[in-house]
């Protein structure tokens, strides 16, 4: 048997919802240890306490949420338990070590082409993607000026296209999108019902005793179109660097390796000289970092 078709059986407490409930609904949940499943990825859905998942299925998400193929990693699982008229109940998370298998992740994409990359929908960059295969496409995009004008269309090219014109429901050829202010948003696009949303708007830059402003104020990244990275080059000193958004540690990321988490470690700069910088938001529940010493 494939090993992408082997099933695991997850037995799950019946739900405790103080009264009884009929059609109570189950979700398996799984996200990467300490992210509080803000980016969770529903693995199965079912009436039962019994609830079966595929190998592929693990796999997929386990990749796209940052697992290395053939290193044991820990990934978070959960079960949310959902019933008519009662607020959600929400179990504990439980740690599994899984080891992912090298695969090829083949998630559903919708192009995002706009002024912002130069209306390309052949750039397979600036996309969303369906993360459970149901029609819902969430991503990043990074308009950081020109008309802040964007469409959606379903294939790499103009044969169809989605827009609106009310500026919250899509049809087919519908006008321009727009947002409101510059910076980088969550889009959330639903081909179900032929609607989107467009989340906060964030504006990044990168802080800290290596940088230009010291660790009072953020030196803003550009944007570069073809690779869908935030990217700045600029003389910075020996020291340390974060990145944070809005001028405020709300929005703040850290980390070592090429990984960043919120609130994360201070990035080391070893010595002072010309740098290139990246913020790389493409792989779905996943933030990275690329610094390149230029001289």
């Amino acid at each position: 048997m494939d090993e992408r078709d082997a099933e695991f059986v997850f037995e799950v407490s019946p739900a405790d919802f103080g009264v009884p409930k009929s059609g109570v609904i189950y979700t398996l949940q799984m996200d990467a240890p300490g992210n509080n499943f803000q980016n969770a990825a529903t693995l199965v859905e079912g009436t039962t306490t019994v609830l079966t998942v595929t190998a592929a299925d693990i796999n997929r998400r386990a990749l796209s949420r940052g697992l290395v193929p053939n290193e044991a990693g820990e990934m978070a699982f959960r079960v949310r338990a959902t019933a008519e008229g009662m607020p959600a109940l929400v179990g504990p998370a439980t740690m599994i070590m899984v080891t992912a298998f090298a695969d090829a992740i083949e998630l559903p994409m919708l192009h995002v082409p706009g002024d912002y990359q130069g209306w390309n929908p052949a750039n397979m960059n600036t996309v969303l993607f369906s993360e459970n295969s149901d029609n819902v496409f969430t991503g990043f995009v990074h308009v950081l000026s020109g008309s802040g004008e964007f469409k959606f269309t379903p294939e790499p090219n103009w044969d169809a296209d989605f827009g609106s014109d009310d500026g919250e429901t899509l049809t087919p050829g519908g006008g321009n999108i727009k947002v409101a202010s510059f910076g980088t948003q969550t889009v959330t696009v639903d081909l179900n019902d032929m609607t989107f949303t467009l989340g906060d708007v964030f504006v990044w830059g990168i802080i800290g005793s290596a940088t230009p402003g010291g660790w009072d104020s953020e030196t803003p990244m550009g944007f570069d179109a073809d690779e869908n990275v935030l990217s700045i080059t600029l003389d910075l000193v020996e020291g340390d660097m974060k990145f944070r958004a809005n001028q405020s540690w709300d929005f703040n990321y850290g980390g070592a390796d090429g990984e960043l988490e919120e609130d994360g470690a201070n990035i080391p700069i070893p010595a002072a000289g010309n740098y290139t910088i990246t913020m790389d938001w493409k792989v779905p529940g996943q933030v990275s970092y690329e610094i390149v010493k230029n001289n």
